[in-house]
């Protein structure tokens, strides 16, 4: 994104709704937001071994956590780590609940203490999060922990009770079970508020209700940059065009094309960058690395326990390619595969019809087997991997902008639900797609994979849905 304007008008929107002294502070300069300004509060938890693993101030240390997981491998300049998205939310919370307080301060009673807490929020929502992003929680975990219900989420309210035990950080218990409660606010939703009171106050950092929050704020500007995809979203129109109404942070019904926009962005980064067939090609090398090395390393044993948790990092590769253990060896070559770009090889991929998408299952490689023919070479379960790729507006099937309340203006206190027909026709009618992927884990049963695939589709549905051309089409146009 080479527009200036948007850090423009965030930097004068940061300015404006800050209320940092900086004579009390210390400012580290952002390539999205400027300068941000850190309290002493929030540098006592920044100063932390277990904050300083998402990635050290210090640009020669090693970077730890990679926001993008390993999408850097396939945009080499997406690179930038937890540690800068953390400033960015923590400075955005800021400027939100500022922004509320210079319009409706007085009304609904938002104090100091709201002021830090929120900003806390923002700072240590991530602080739970595995090696290689989402990958470690939503595919590594599943395969070697039977049932589990574990999440990133609920690692970081326990990290950030940790990080206060261990390092005797001063803060008001109050403050800090608000904390931990809005860092899992998305993921329990709001009615799980120990305090009735300024639910709004949740709806900032990880927003159970509508899914509008700073945390998308912040990630969807940094990673378009990063990757360098020129996606604009003017999100300081949403800081300035939003008031509190029913203990609910409700936008003004102008802004309706803006929130579009929001919930559309994110389904084109998780389209173009998150869920590019590449992309996934190395997260699949990289799961199955990491399961066939658990047993030996015990990667799954920490996430119960903060102390040894924190310890756990990106950095899991290298030691699987430096450890002695012969035991790893299967592990060992498949990253060695990944450093050479031998990767899984992506055979081809269909989008599930619309109106199947309610019944769907997830193809499994023994589905794909099934559906081979004999010709002289026979597959194996473990000679495919399947990726089912879900890319949706927050909400699944449903639209998410019907979960947002709207306002007309700043006289009368009546929020309202905005149906897509009212503001125009060319919204779209869907709002998820399931994108099945098929990738041969050894070059010389390409073709055979690929052709079992397309059987699958016509088995399944009557026809070939996928739009790419077969192995032998390609060669031929070669």
């Amino acid at each position: 994104m080479e527009a200036c304007s948007n850090n423009e008008d965030l930097s004068r929107l940061a300015l404006e709704t800050s209320m940092v002294d900086p004579r009390n502070s210390k400012h580290v300069h952002d390539n999205i937001h400027g300068n941000i300004y850190l309290d002493k509060l929030s540098l006592k938890f920044i100063d932390t071994e277990q904050f300083q693993r998402q990635c050290s101030l210090n640009l020669f240390l090693l970077r730890d956590l990679k926001q993008l997981g390993v999408t850097h491998m396939v945009y080499p300049g997406a690179v930038h780590s937890r540690f800068e998205h953390s400033l960015g939310v923590y400075w955005l919370a800021g400027a939100a609940i500022n922004m509320i307080k210079n319009l409706q301060g007085a009304d609904l009673g938002i104090d100091r203490f709201d002021i830090q807490t929120v900003k806390l929020a923002g700072l240590l929502h991530d602080v739970g999060h595995g090696p290689f992003s989402h990958l470690f929680e939503r595919e590594f975990l599943p395969r070697v922990v039977n049932g589990c219900q574990w999440s990133h989420e609920h690692m970081s309210k326990n990290m950030i009770e940790h990080i206060v035990d261990v390092h005797n950080i001063d803060i008001e218990r109050e403050s800090l079970n608000k904390v931990k409660e809005m860092v899992v606010a998305s993921y329990e939703n709001a009615q799980s508020k120990s305090s009735k009171e300024k639910l709004f106050l949740y709806d900032i950092v990880a927003n159970g209700r509508n899914g509008i929050d700073v945390d998308k704020f912040d990630y969807m500007v940094r990673d378009s940059r990063a990757c360098r995809l020129g996606y604009e979203f003017q999100f300081p129109r949403l800081l300035e065009n939003m008031r509190v109404i029913d203990d609910e942070i409700c936008y003004r019904a102008k802004e309706c094309l803006t929130i579009h926009k929001l919930f559309s962005m994110r389904a084109d980064l998780h389209r173009t960058v998150y869920m590019h067939a590449k992309v996934k090609a190395i997260e699949l090398m990289i799961v199955d690395a990491l399961t066939k090395a658990n047993d030996e390393l015990q990667i799954a044993a920490s996430i119960q326990d903060p102390a040894t948790y924190w310890k756990l990092d990106d950095t899991i590769i290298k030691t699987i390619e430096t450890h002695s253990s012969p035991k790893l060896k299967e592990s060992k070559d498949l990253i060695q595969r990944i450093r050479r770009r031998e990767l899984y090889q992506f055979g081809n991929e269909f989008c599930v019809p619309k109106e199947k998408l309610e019944h769907f299952k997830n193809v499994t490689p023994q589905d794909i087997i099934c559906s081979q023919k004999s010709c002289g070479v026979t597959i194996k379960e473990e000679d495919i991997a399947v990726a089912n790729v879900k890319i949706d507006m927050t909400r699944g099937r449903n639209n998410p902008v019907d979960r947002v309340h709207f306002f007309k203006d700043y006289v009368t206190d009546d929020k309202f639900t905005i149906e897509d027909e009212s503001i125009s026709h060319m919204l779209p009618s869907g709002h998820q797609d399931m994108i099945v992927r098929v990738y041969s884990k050894k070059p010389e049963l390409f073709e055979a994979v690929c052709e079992a695939f397309v059987n699958f589709q016509v088995k399944t549905y009557g026809k070939t849905t996928q739009v790419h051309g077969t192995p032998k089409k390609k060669k031929r146009q070669s």
